[in-house]
C-alpha cells in the first residue's frame, strides 16, 4: 500500500447566516486519506460542500476546525509565504472555468506557474519548456501553442488549463467540476487524459463532480452527504 500523500482529519467548515443570527455547518467532521498515485472522486448534489472541501484540501480556504496534511506538512500551520509555495510547487488546480489569460498565448499561459516559481523569465530552463511542449502535444495541442484563448474551443481551453496545472509536476491534482462546460464526449475524454497522466506521473488526483458516470473513472468514489464523506 502506498503512503498517504494527503490526509484530512475532522474537517469542519461553518459560515455565518446573519439573517437567522446563526451559523450554517457545511462540513461536519470530514476524514480523508489519499495515497500517492491514487485517483479519488467526490460526488454529491449541488450545495453539498464539495468545492468547499476541495478548496480546503488544496490550501485555498482554511477549515473552521481540523487538520490537512500534504506530504506530512500541516497546511494551516504554515505561514502565508510557505503555503503559497506549497500551492505553486506541490499541487495543481483545474476548475470548471478555465481562467486563461486572454492576452497570452497557450504556451505562455501554461508556463505562468513556472514563471511564478522562478526569479525571472530567464530562469525558465529548457527542461520546463520541454515539459510544456510534451504535455501540450500529449493533450492534442501541439499545433495550438501560439494560439490565444479566443482562438480555442472549450475543450482546447480546458486541456490548456490542465497542462498549466501540471507544469510544476504537482504531487496532487485537484479538479473542481472540470467537465462542467464540456459536452459528454469531451468530458469523458478529459477525465481519461487526467487518469492517464495520473498513472504516468504517479500523481494523486482528487476530482469533485456531480456526474457519477465520470466519477467511475476513479479508483475510489466518496459521497459527500450531510457534511460527511461516505465511501
Amino acid at each position: 500500500m502506498n503512503k498517504a500523500i494527503l490526509e484530512a482529519q475532522d474537517i469542519h467548515k461553518i459560515y455565518p447566516a446573519p439573517a437567522r443570527r446563526s451559523w450554517v455547518a457545511v462540513l461536519k467532521g470530514v476524514d480523508l486519506k489519499v495515497e500517492t498515485g491514487r485517483f479519488v472522486s467526490i460526488v454529491g448534489p449541488s450545495g453539498a460542500g464539495k468545492s468547499t472541501l476541495l478548496h480546503i484540501l488544496g490550501g485555498l480556504d482554511s477549515p473552521s476546525r481540523g487538520v490537512v496534511k500534504l506530504q506530512g506538512d500541516d497546511l494551516y500551520k504554515l505561514d502565508d509565504n510557505h503555503l503559497s509555495r506549497v500551492r505553486n510547487q506541490r499541487v495543481g488546480f483545474v476548475f470548471q472555468f478555465y481562467h486563461l489569460l486572454s492576452e497570452f498565448n497557450v504556451m505562455e499561459n501554461v508556463l505562468m506557474p513556472a514563471l511564478i516559481n522562478s526569479p525571472g523569465a530567464a530562469a525558465l530552463n529548457s527542461a520546463t519548456r520541454q515539459r510544456a511542449s510534451e504535455l501540450l502535444v500529449q493533450l492534442g495541442l501541439g499545433d495550438r501553442m501560439r494560439h490565444f484563448p479566443s482562438q480555442l474551443s472549450g475543450g482546447e481551453q480546458q486541456r490548456t488549463a490542465i497542462v498549466r496545472a501540471l507544469i510544476n509536476q504537482p504531487r496532487v491534482l485537484f479538479c473542481d467540476e472540470p467537465t462542467g462546460n464540456l459536452d459528454s464526449a469531451n468530458g469523458s475524454e478529459l477525465i481519461g487524459l487526467i487518469k492517464r497522466i495520473s498513472l504516468q506521473d504517479k500523481m494523486a488526483v482528487v476530482l469533485v463532480t456531480h456526474n457519477i458516470e465520470l466519477a467511475k473513472a476513479a479508483d475510489c468514489i466518496y459521497n459527500l452527504r450531510d457534511g460527511l464523506l461516505v465511501n
